[in-house]
């Protein structure tokens, strides 16, 4: 064999040695290489929950519906506002079931309008004027919508002030006045009720919506007694006549 035949089979057999080298090298390494552990599988029975969708955000308070009359079950939005409460359905109808049911041709005033939940109930039953002032520029275009929506050609809509609306009403015009004020607004509830009663005919009605009880003795020194009374939750409803004209007080 010539010198430059084994010069070659050494280097070959280098070169093979230097492979097998790097492959058990290698080999080596995958071994050692931890293997990724698999998702624990979903017991039997049960699967997997999915993550829970994110809550939608409320736009608004909610709606309420009128109760009687033309537009029952007219809904009506309610935005949110501090100290806004409309009151409640239940609160409604036993009002109207008091008054009973018709008003037709009768003159009301909602003196703290809000949602307009009580003024658009008396007009949808008959009322031929229903005036409702309320001081948040907000609720007074809504309440401009709902008008015209319903094309309530008896009701008046008119921002201001109430108790200043109320100071304002002719002696005697008024077959009702409604009197819901902000349940936090304490020092308005004694002028709105004395300036109700100077404005409510004689055979008229007040309702009153407070946070707490009005009792007779309360109400005497304005010359008003109670006729009906309703606790309903947070609210006390009181529905109330000119002394004069009632016998005893319910």
């Amino acid at each position: 064999m010539s010198r430059s035949r084994i010069h070659l089979d050494v280097q070959s057999m280098a070169v093979n040695d230097a492979i097998a080298a790097l492959e058990r090298k290698t080999r080596g390494r995958q071994r050692n290489v931890p293997e990724a552990p698999e998702a624990p599988a979903p017991a039997k029975g049960k699967p997997a929950k999915a993550a829970p969708a994110a809550k939608p955000v409320a736009a608004g308070a909610g709606e309420i519906r009128i109760i009687g009359g033309q537009w029952r079950r007219t809904r009506l939005a309610v935005a949110q506002r501090p100290g806004l409460r409309p009151t409640p359905d239940r609160v409604r109808e036993t009002l109207f079931n008091w008054l009973g049911q018709d008003l037709t041709g009768w003159r009301c005033l909602d003196a703290f309008a809000g949602t307009g939940a009580l003024g658009f109930e008396a007009a949808s039953r008959g009322a031929k004027d229903v005036a409702m002032v309320e001081l948040d520029a907000g609720l007074v275009a809504q309440l401009r919508s709902l008008q015209q929506r319903l094309d309530a050609k008896a009701v008046k809509i008119q921002r201001g002030d109430a108790l200043g609306a109320l100071q304002q009403a002719a002696p005697g015009s008024l077959d009702l006045v409604l009197l819901d004020p902000p349940f936090g607004e304490n020092a308005l509830f004694l002028p709105a009720l004395r300036a109700a009663c100077t404005a409510a005919s004689a055979d008229g009605w007040i309702y009153l919506e407070a946070p707490a009880e009005w009792d007779a003795a309360a109400l005497a020194p304005l010359g008003l007694v109670r006729q009906r009374y309703l606790k309903a939750g947070a609210v006390h409803a009181h529905l109330l006549r000119k002394a004069a004209e009632t016998g005893v007080a319910a």
